[in-house]
């Protein structure tokens, strides 16, 4: 079993920036990719973004060049730096970790005011 932690969510103003963490406990070893999803009011869960286990990264077009993820497998956490964030940007974002299955964190809010 994989559990994550998310943490880093809040305010702030468009054009502002936030970093989200995620931390991986329990059968890390297990862990291949790592990412974030997202899930704005009255909206279906979208992907976000995710970071492998060797550092290859992939992003939703609507958050290319402007969100950047990262992993340290030393402290089994992934990031999510966010700037130039947009309103639209507004959602509960949520962590996941793949291994034989898919784990997922209890989401955190990320809010941007114009």
């Amino acid at each position: 079993q994989v559990q994550l932690v998310e943490s880093g969510g809040g305010l702030v103003q468009a054009g502002g920036s936030l970093r989200l963490s995620c931390a991986a406990s329990g059968s890390i070893f297990s862990i291949s990719v790592m990412g974030w999803y997202r899930q704005a009011p009255g909206k279906q869960r979208e992907w976000v973004a995710l970071v492998s286990g060797d550092g290859v990264t992939n992003y939703a077009d609507s958050v290319k060049d402007r969100f950047t993820i990262s992993r340290d497998n030393a402290k089994n956490t992934a990031y999510l730096q966010m700037s130039s964030l947009k309103v639209e940007d507004t959602a509960v974002y949520y962590c996941f970790a793949d291994h034989r299955v898919r784990s997922w964190g209890q989401g955190t809010q990320v809010t941007v005011s114009s």
